[in-house]
């Protein structure tokens, strides 16, 4: 049996833990945003589902080989602006090249501080998306949803992580 003067102190000493923050332990969440409405041109949101005041475009795109890996066959060569990005720590969007159903064939996140200054005070870029079967490529489109944040998960800080994270990149098939 344990002594009064300890079993008439505990509920002072759990009082001070949950107020000094400790509790936090217990309530760390992640979320995970819902992704938006892919689109050749889209407003860039943040982890909270708003608009961050960057909007995002695919300018042209075209079925080539890859000057480095010619034997390969076609992929999607497609070329994005980002206006009013900042070119040293703006948004990163997924691209995916999408069937005339709008399936996902394939994925890739372009990141406007890769990007360079263009003539029309936007940032442009180009990349390349390797799918299986290029043929069936009808388009490509951005996903709204910046995934340059990085924050903590719970998993990994359990004391500092948690919050809102961006949504996971589509998996081939998926429909945008």
């Amino acid at each position: 049996m344990l002594p009064s003067r300890v079993l008439t102190r505990a509920p002072l000493a759990l009082l001070i833990l949950a107020l000094s923050g400790c509790n936090a332990l217990w309530e760390c969440t992640d979320t995970t945003a819902e992704r938006g409405e892919a689109g050749v041109r889209v407003r860039v949101e943040n982890t909270y589902g708003q608009q961050t005041g960057v909007t995002a475009e695919v300018v042209g795109w075209r079925l080539e080989p890859h000057p480095q890996v010619p034997a390969e066959g076609d992929q999607v060569h497609f070329r994005y602006l980002f206006h009013s990005a900042d070119d040293m720590s703006g948004p990163a969007l997924d691209a995916c090249a999408v069937d005339k159903e709008r399936a996902v064939l394939g994925c890739r996140t372009v990141y406007s501080t890769e990007a360079w200054p263009g003539r029309n005070g936007g940032l442009t870029g180009d990349d390349w998306l390797a799918v299986e079967h290029p043929g069936q490529v009808a388009q490509v489109l951005l996903i709204p949803n910046d995934q340059s944040y990085d924050g903590r998960t719970c998993e990994a800080d359990i004391k500092d992580g948690g919050g809102p994270h961006p949504p996971e990149p589509p998996d081939n098939g998926d429909r945008l």
